[in-house]
């Protein structure tokens, strides 16, 4: 059975992120494998995932800043606000021009509400939307804060835009696509998707799985932990303390998650401020 630690994969199209996990948890020899955030079926690029113990840093992984390379086409909205769906209505693009495009893209980047697709993974009175999406149910998101770091215009060969995104965990690509299609009174989707990086991983240290068939082996929790979270090295017995989830007399500089390590290099859990001491979010010894 592999160590515990991160596989940060380049998922190939056509492929569900269930898809790629399950072909690791045969490559790791464990079932214990999850995703840190799931790419869909026509999206391509870094998907992170965690073997035995580091999956449990999966779920602060998904906090973090992505960002994406995205085709979009005007002139045509569908279903899904994608290629997958079915064309709901289409219009000419010959009013158009790529000043008005880049005017528009501009409005997005900062913090704005963005409305989430239809077919998201959100649940709605329980059940996923897309769940109800695909049941024939009409369903109305509302919307929600995120953060547009940056948005550059790589090309505008109308009716297709070429964009790449830095943005927060949460942001629609395919809402932006279907966002700018209304502004330019036009419809627009998402026709390709290739995701560029998670946090601090990107395409640099993906594999494809055919090379991880090849050669399976993970990136160490330790040094995931590091890679992804400010760092703190504790003395022997503050060490003592974090092994039995005991807060510590710490003033850590901000209110993220911080990775605690023990004099020899051990990571032992990661902590957070929570008043006047650190407390344990997740221990891992």
């Amino acid at each position: 059975m592999a160590d515990p630690g991160l596989v940060v994969v380049d998922k190939a199209p056509g492929m569900t992120s269930h898809d790629v996990v399950a072909r690791v948890r045969r490559l790791a020899g464990t079932r214990k494998v999850g995703h840190a955030g799931t790419l869909d079926p026509m999206a391509t690029g870094v998907l992170v995932l965690g073997v035995d113990r580091a999956t449990r840093l999966l779920g602060h992984l998904m906090l973090t800043e992505k960002a994406y390379d995205a085709t979009i086409r005007l002139g045509v909205s569908t279903t899904t606000d994608d290629a997958e769906g079915e064309v709901v209505s289409t219009a000419p693009v010959d009013g158009v021009d790529a000043e008005a495009v880049r005017t528009e893209l501009a409005r997005f980047v900062g913090d704005i509400e963005q409305v989430p697709t239809a077919v998201s993974a959100i649940k709605v009175d329980g059940k996923r939307a897309y769940a109800r999406v695909r049941d024939g149910e009409q369903v109305e998101l509302k919307a929600r804060p995120v953060t547009i770091h940056e948005l550059v215009v790589r090309e505008v060969a109308l009716p297709e835009v070429r964009i790449s995104v830095r943005c927060s965990s949460g942001t629609y690509i395919r809402a932006i696509a279907r966002d700018l299609g209304a502004a330019l009174g036009v419809g627009g989707h998402l026709t390709a998707l290739r995701r560029t990086a998670v946090g601090p991983f990107d395409l640099s240290v993906a594999r494809t799985l055919e090379q991880l068939g090849d050669d399976f082996a993970v990136l160490p929790i330790a040094d995931a932990a590091r890679a992804t979270f400010p760092v703190v090295e504790l003395d022997d017995e503050r060490a003592a303390h974090v092994r039995f989830g005991r807060a510590l007399d710490l003033t850590l500089p901000d209110d993220r998650p911080h990775a605690v390590f023990a004099p020899g290099g051990e990571f032992l859990a990661l902590y957070e401020q929570r008043g006047p001491s650190a407390r344990p979010v997740a221990v891992f010894v």
